[in-house]
C-alpha cells in the first residue's frame, strides 16, 4: 500500500491514501488506539516505510532519517581477566583477599571453606557433570591464590553435590476441571 502510495501523483490523494494507510495500521492493534503517542508512532512507521519519501503533509512531527541513523555510543565493558570462568570474577577476588589474611583457624574454617563450597557449586552449575572431583576445586583454589592457599580434602568439608528431580507441573486446566467436577460430585 505505500510503494503504491508514492506512485499517486496527485498529492491530495496522495494524501487520503496516506490517512487510510494509518487508519488500517491503527485497527491492526485496537487496544492501542487509545494511547497517546500512537498516533505518532503510525505516522513514523508511515514514513519510515516509505523511506522518507512520501510527499504528505504529516499531521503530527515524524521522526528524521538522521535521527535513525545515528549510531549509539559504544559501551565500554570491564575488561577483567577472568581465569576460570565458571568461577567468576568475584570469586577470583574473594581468593586474592583471602590469600592476604594471617593463617589462622578461622581463616581456614570461615574463608577458605565457603569459598571452596562456593566453588564446588559454581563448577558443578556450569558444568552440569554427575561428580565433581574435590581435589578438583582445591587445585584450582591454589592455582587462584597463586600458590597463597594450599588446602588438603582433610582440611576442608565440601558440601556434597544433591540433585532434586524437576516435578513435573500439572496442566492449570487439569487442575481446575478437577476441582469442578470435586465440586459437582459433592452438590449431587
Amino acid at each position: 500500500m505505500v510503494d503504491y502510495a508514492l506512485t499517486i501523483e496527485d498529492r491530495g490523494e496522495r494524501q487520503r491514501c496516506a490517512n487510510t494507510i494509518v487508519d488500517i495500521m491503527g485497527s491492526m492493534f485496537p487496544n492501542l488506539r487509545d494511547a497517546s503517542d500512537n498516533n505518532h508512532k503510525l505516522w513514523d512507521h508511515l514514513a519510515i516505510m516509505s523511506d522518507f519519501k512520501l510527499d504528505i503533509d504529516y499531521p503530527v512531527e515524524v521522526v528524521k532519517k538522521e535521527s535513525l541513523e545515528i549510531k549509539p555510543d559504544r559501551i565500554l565493558y570491564s575488561q577483567h581477566n577472568i581465569r576460570y570462568r565458571h568461577y567468576g570474577r568475584y570469586i577470583q577476588e574473594l581468593i586474592h583477599i583471602a590469600s592476604d589474611y594471617s593463617e589462622s583457624e578461622e581463616r581456614k574454617m570461615l574463608l577458605l571453606n565457603l569459598i571452596a563450597n562456593h566453588m564446588k557449586k559454581d563448577y558443578q552449575n556450569w558444568n552440569n557433570k554427575d561428580g565433581i572431583e574435590n581435589q578438583k576445586v582445591l587445585d584450582d583454589l591454589y592455582e587462584l591464590s597463586g600458590g597463597k592457599i594450599k588446602l588438603d580434602l582433610s582440611d576442608v568439608h565440601l558440601a556434597e553435590q544433591r540433585f532434586m528431580p524437576r516435578r513435573r507441573q500439572m496442566n492449570n486446566n487439569n487442575n481446575n476441571n478437577q476441582q469442578k467436577k470435586k465440586y459437582q460430585d459433592s452438590n449431587r
